[in-house]
């Protein structure tokens, strides 16, 4: 149990440290000026309310919250949790006086607003700290926030309350800023509340605090308030006393301190990417942040972006999720059900949809592909699904389409004919399509920027953008079925004849003489490292892929120079490790074929033939999925430059693709929208990714503020699936390895990981691909044998188990774990 950590902890997040605490914690970590000190986890709280939560929600059930004072003050804090709080409390300075505030997991949420629903307390000493503690533990339950949470449907046994200690900034002036106006939304004019002493008077409304507001990067407002009472320090606590007389009348800001101060707002606001509501304190000239929390009261309205309303379906975010992690801006969407529509059309089903929009994360509609097993009685292709989109739990039961057996039959027989002939039409254009795609795809990129005017682009746009995309899209189709069932069943058969490690070995190497996509980022980056290529070559043929390639709002790495540069300074001698794990792979695969040839000599010749076919599914998979991601960056290109043309600018990412056309040709009407779109947005992008498996309807937010909260399956009829508490996956890549456990949940944070640890995360994709050479592991949550993480990690040689599942929830930072990627297995051996 970690019942204290640093105020910038990279694990501080809603359900470890409350929502006033992750948001310090991220303001900490960005360099903000916060006040330095650390949290007391959610853990903590739960240790010391174990012997009485029953009794705890019994009483907040009947409405009685003297009787909950009463039993937490009754109990002493555990004695290893006091320990770790004195300690961490000395490690500030000798007494240094603190405030201690209240942070609960059920606060700071989007388009909610607990603050003011527990307690802070200022000025306290180590001698009244653990009283302090104990009493913001109780606040969780005093009246007005057992109220609130009943209003809000918040269920009180989904809460927990965190605390941040901090040192008490002895301010000279303090106040609130809000980075919109709080009233109009106008997000042009900061607003600043500012009053003398240490602002408690201003949150809690007894002053009239002077008012000033900022636009443009000048004082427009400025109205001085009569100030009568302040906020001061005594000893053991504060109180309020009269503001002199010659003080009341006199602006607390100079018009130089109001922009400096709307500049800090301006950081705030673009490292949460939403308007912010900012708790301030001034001492000797320095600004400080004591908290900062989305504005909510007056956020414009947000739109329900929730295809898990639409029925009791099974969706995943295994496979697809993988390769589009990200919340996506409407305009993505709309290209990706673009895509989805041509590249995946032999998945789909007359009536229903095969992806879906969770929240603005992409999901895939697994209820479809598991009916349509069912009702051709094809339970081993069950099998074959698990190893695309990743193994369900034991005892799911999976909901199954409203329509009946023969229903399915008849949509999916006369479906599959087309399909089938529309692949053998594509298969005959690919090799000419993936010899031609760069150099279009630069003449595309290229006529874009040429356009003069918005209905030029427009035309550009229906006679050569979307008809070269779609290309792209159909030769993807191709490519993945080219080779039926092959990739599944010959990695199968290997295994069988030769066991797991042999198997793995001889299906390495697909890249043959040329290069395989996936590993095309490790192989660009190692050739310009060494001059071998020049930084405008590396654009040219690795540049369209990248960790986000999917989400045309984000840069791309051969657009980036601060991606190429962070990328190179962590490169190390990573040429010399890859070049080493592909020579070491190259003799283990020489080394299997001899073993198979001793055993099976009459059957070698075809198995060799067998496995080139298997190379060959793979090669040209990557190849055109690497084609569909640069024809990707084609339509960022189109869309920057309709926000050139138009002047709207990136507002028009979130506009739907329709809507972005009809503003082409001279409707103005779609940009009404754009404030609630970027708000929904916002609002979806600062909640944690949600579950792998989700079974009927979901609520992103209620399940962000559920400390409970799990990561891999969440259900909504209320089936009670077991948490494992073993870390078991998919055997991604054999071998066995044992070492420290580096958490990483976002590729950008890659420098974390150092050579020989262990990277456990919740998925990867080919913008992860340079960390893999320094791993001498990789775990993830999702994913299948068929995955980036498993091709990659096979590749090189590096043990690998995926779709766990629950890694991240299992493994801390640090750790130490063995894994074994033959048998799927990760066994954690302690810190």
């Amino acid at each position: 149990m970690r019942a204290v950590i640093p105020l910038d902890d990279a694990g501080a997040d809603l359900a470890t440290v409350g929502g006033k605490g992750a948001s310090l914690a991220a303001l900490a970590r960005a360099g903000l000026p916060v006040p330095g000190g650390f949290h007391i986890t959610t853990e903590a709280y739960r240790a010391f309310v174990a012997d009485f939560r029953e009794e705890t929600l019994a009483a907040a059930a009947a409405g009685d919250a003297e009787r909950i004072a009463a039993l937490f003050a009754g109990r002493e804090v555990p004695g290893p949790i006091a320990a770790e709080i004195r300690a961490a409390h000395a490690a500030l300075g000798d007494d240094v006086p603190v405030a201690v505030r209240s942070s609960a997991t059920a606060e700071d949420l989007p388009g909610m607003s607990f603050a003011g629903q527990q307690d802070t307390f200022l000025n306290v000493t180590a001698d009244g700290l653990l009283d302090a503690v104990k009493r913001c533990w109780a606040s969780l339950w005093n009246a007005r926030a057992i109220a609130y949470r009943e209003q809000n449907g918040v269920p009180h046994d989904d809460v927990a309350l965190a605390v941040v200690v901090q040192e008490l900034v002895d301010a000279d002036a303090a106040g609130v800023m809000f980075t919109a106006d709080p009233v109009t939304g106008a997000r042009d004019r900061t607003v600043i509340n500012a009053s003398w002493g240490l602002g408690e008077a201003v949150v809690g409304g007894h002053v009239t605090p002077d008012a000033i507001v900022v636009t443009g990067g000048a004082v427009v407002e400025e109205r001085t308030g009569d100030k009568t009472v302040m906020t001061v320090r005594i000893p053991g606590g504060t109180r309020e006393e009269p503001v002199p007389e010659d003080m009341r009348r006199a602006p607390v800001l100079t018009g130089s301190q109001a922009l400096a101060l709307a500049e800090l707002g301006a950081r705030l606001q673009a490292l949460y990417g939403t308007p912010m509501d900012v708790e301030w304190v001034r001492r000797a000239g320095a600004f400080a942040v004591v908290q900062a929390r989305p504005i909510t009261g007056s956020a414009p309205q947000v739109e329900e972006w929730n295809d898990s309303l639409k029925g009791d379906y099974l969706w995943t975010s295994g496979n697809l999720g993988e390769a589009i992690p990200d919340v996506m801006t409407p305009v993505t969407w709309s290209f990706v059900r673009l895509f989805i529509d041509e590249a995946m059309s032999a998945a789909a089903l007359p009536g229903f949809d095969l992806v879906g929009n969770i929240g603005g994360r992409l999901y895939m509609n697994l209820s479809i592909a598991v009916s349509v097993a069912r009702a051709f009685g094809m339970r081993s292709r069950l099998g074959a699904i698990e190893q695309v989109f990743g193994r369900l739990p034991p005892g799911l039961d999976v909901p199954s389409l409203q329509m009946s057996r023969l229903r399915i039959i008849t949509a999916v027989l006369p479906m599959a004919v087309r399909i089938q002939r529309k692949v053998r039409v594509n298969l005959r254009g690919m090799r000419d399509f993936l010899a031609t795609s760069l150099e279009r795809c630069e003449e595309l990129r290229a006529a874009i920027r040429s356009t003069s005017s918005a209905p030029e682009l427009a035309d550009l746009w229906s006679r050569a953008v979307e008809p070269h995309f779609v290309t792209a899209c159909r030769m993807l189709e191709a490519a993945g079925r080219q080779g039926g069932s092959t990739l599944v069943l010959t990695r199968d058969r290997l295994r069988k004849m030769v066991g797991e490690t042999d198997a793995e070995a001889m299906l390495t190497g697909a890249s043959g003489e040329g290069e395989l996509a996936s590993l095309g980022l490790i192989t660009g980056l190692s050739r310009l490292a060494t001059g071998e290529i020049t930084r405008e070559t590396f654009a040219r043929l690795y540049g369209h892929r990248g960790p986000h390639e999917f989400e045309v709002s984000v840069p791309r790495p051969g657009e980036d120079a601060a991606w190429i540069d962070a990328q190179l300074a962590a490169l190390g001698d990573m040429r010399a490790d890859a070049d080493g794990l592909l020579a070491r792979q190259r003799k283990a695969r020489e080394e299997a074929w001899a073993r198979f040839a001793r055993r099976h000599p009459r059957q070698e010749a075809a198995m060799r033939a067998r496995v080139e076919r298997w190379a060959g599914v793979v090669r040209d998979r990557e190849a055109t999925r690497s084609e569909v991601i640069r024809a990707f960056w084609v339509l960022r290109a189109f869309v920057l430059r309709a926000g050139e043309l138009t002047g709207h600018g990136d507002d028009l990412f979130h506009l739907y693709l329709d809507e972005l056309l009809a503003v082409l040709h001279g409707d103005a009407t779609p940009l009404e929208r754009v404030p609630v779109r970027r708000a929904t947005y916002e609002m979806y992008a600062a909640l944690p990714p949600y579950p792998t498996l989700i079974v009927g309807r979901f609520d992103p937010v209620r399940w962000a503020a559920d400390p409970g909260r799990r990561a891999d399956v969440y259900d909504a009829r209320g089936a009670a699936l077991p948490a494992a508490d073993t870390v078991t996956g998919f055997p991604g890549a054999p071998g066995v390895v044992e070492g420290v456990a580096r958490v990483i949940a976002r590729p950008e944070d890659g420098d974390r990981l150092r050579p020989g640890e262990i990277l456990v995360t919740t998925l990867t994709n080919v913008g992860w691909t340079p960390l893999f050479p320094r791993a001498a592991a990789v775990v993830t949550d999702v994913g299948a044998p068929l995955s980036h993480a498993s091709i990659v990690a096979r590749e090189l040689g590096i043990p690998a188990v995926v779709g766990t599942g629950n890694a991240t929830m299992r493994v801390r930072d640090g750790d130490r774990i063995r894994v074994d990627g033959a048998r799927g297995t990760v066994e954690l051996l302690g810190a």
